[in-house]
């Protein structure tokens, strides 16, 4: 899978000075590499059969929205504040310069349902655990979270209390 990193653009001083940002729009431009990734999940989570898959906003959507179709399972997306129509629940978490919230729908996550969270990086983890909050206030279950990348110097894994946590590349600098 390390043959995908050749797949993803890497930005410096993006969105600032000293930030590495790794674009994966590149990736997801490359149909084979898409596919690969897509592939390599489903193949990961078809014996684990999850319920749901719950995906962050907004590149998330993109991988959670190709796997559960593959799977055969429902697809909950988890969007910033405000931007859900429904009853929602909500869960807070902190960013280096203050508090944000994200949302799901109350009725997308049903009690006892076993999800597999995705997102496209686990940078410091807090948006990945507000959404295990989420899940939570629902009655269901996060069987493990999924990343496309993981910064594993920035140690977010440490946030997600013990859950199992599956990235299919990782970046050490």
């Amino acid at each position: 899978m390390e043959d995908l990193k050749k797949a993803i653009r890497e930005v410096p001083d993006f969105p600032k000075e000293g930030i590495l940002f790794y674009d994966i729009t590149t990736l997801l431009a490359d149909p084979g590499a898409f596919r690969k990734v897509v592939d390599h999940l489903a193949e990961r989570y078809k014996d684990k059969k999850p319920d749901r898959i719950v995906a962050i906003d907004a590149r998330g959507f993109i991988f959670g929205g190709a796997l559960a179709y593959v799977l055969g399972t429902g697809f909950t997306p988890v969007r910033k504040k405000g931007k859900l129509p429904g009853e929602t629940v909500k869960a807070s978490y902190e960013l280096e310069y203050g508090v944000d919230e994200v949302e799901m729908h109350r009725d997308q996550v049903c009690k006892g349902e076993r999800v597999v969270v995705i997102d496209d990086l686990l940078a410091t983890g807090g948006t990945a655990k507000a959404v295990a909050d989420l899940v939570g206030q629902c009655g269901g279950e996060v069987i493990e979270y999924a990343f496309l990348i993981e910064l594993d110097f920035l140690k977010g894994r440490d946030k997600l209390e013990g859950l199992p946590v599956y990235s299919v590349l990782h970046y050490n600098d």
